[in-house]
């Protein structure tokens, strides 16, 4: 786990944040929001290619990662999107480039949307965007996590692990299976896992879904051509609804597009980054 440390604080209205910045400072900022049930760990190789040219910010959102895990916590989309737009007053960043993986791109997309946060360019990696999502076994969680959160330690450990190993395709390592899932056991871990679930409501989306075409900033829409969480025909359909967007499939990829293809996806958010604006 000391390979990554989020060395910062930040009380947000949802909790304590944990944060971090790796770059020389004053380069031209990025932003890496993760998804769910993920923190910023998931960015680390992306993030640290990209600190060559640029002042990356990460963070794990209110109930995620490092980040404060209480009973009772906000942690629903449309608080996690405050939050980000808190983050990035607190950060100074007026307009910075924005880089998304799936509960975070409808966090940031809230923000742009309905909280008036600018960036400079947004990327979105197999984005929570479009109605219907959330899978039968999401959906189950969601509507008995009050029954979930009462698993044996044992048994919740080994759903969390199955569940995580999902979003890949090729599988994951070991090592970071177990990263992935350590924030999640224990308490108050446990019960932040049934928190999140419980609380994702896709009235989130839907209240921004039908404005994507307001989106007037050069936009990626990057997508995993493996992943079975959130097929890739949703990229090609959210890629149809921003205008001028860019469309980049990635092949090989499961949903967990940072694990299973990091070179692939680290080329083509350079290429999109360093574009002319």
């Amino acid at each position: 786990m000391s390979e990554w440390q989020l060395t910062e604080t930040f009380r947000s209205t949802s909790g304590d944040v944990r944060w971090g910045s790796l770059g020389q400072p004053g380069r031209e900022p990025v932003v890496l929001l993760h998804g769910t049930p993920f923190s910023s760990y998931v960015w680390r190789a992306v993030a640290r290619a990209l600190s060559r040219h640029h002042q990356v910010f990460v963070w794990d959102m209110p109930g995620y990662g490092a980040s404060e895990m209480a009973a009772g916590q906000d942690v629903s989309l449309a608080a996690q999107g405050r939050v980000f737009t808190q983050l990035l007053a607190h950060w100074g960043l007026a307009e910075p480039l924005v880089v998304a993986h799936d509960f975070g791109g409808a966090v940031c997309l809230r923000a742009h949307l309905l909280h008036g946060a600018r960036y400079r360019a947004l990327a979105l990696v197999d984005p929570v965007a479009l109605a219907p999502w959330g899978s039968p076994f999401f959906r189950l969680v969601g509507e008995h996590s009050d029954v979930f959160e009462q698993l044996p330690p044992v048994l919740h450990r080994a759903l969390v692990r199955e569940y995580v190993s999902s979003a890949s395709s090729p599988g994951l390592h070991p090592a970071v299976l177990d990263r992935l899932v350590e924030p999640w056991l224990g308490d108050p871990g446990q019960a932040a896992f049934y928190r999140q679930i419980a609380q994702a409501d896709q009235l989130h989306t839907d209240e921004v879904q039908a404005r994507y075409g307001e989106i007037n900033i050069p936009t990626l829409v990057c997508w995993g051509q493996d992943d079975t969480w959130i097929p890739a025909a949703k990229g090609r359909e959210l890629a149809a609804g921003i205008p001028g967007a860019q469309l980049e499939p990635i092949a090989g990829a499961g949903h967990l597009v940072q694990e299973d293809a990091p070179a692939e996806l680290t080329a083509a958010l350079m290429t999109f980054l360093h574009q002319p604006r």
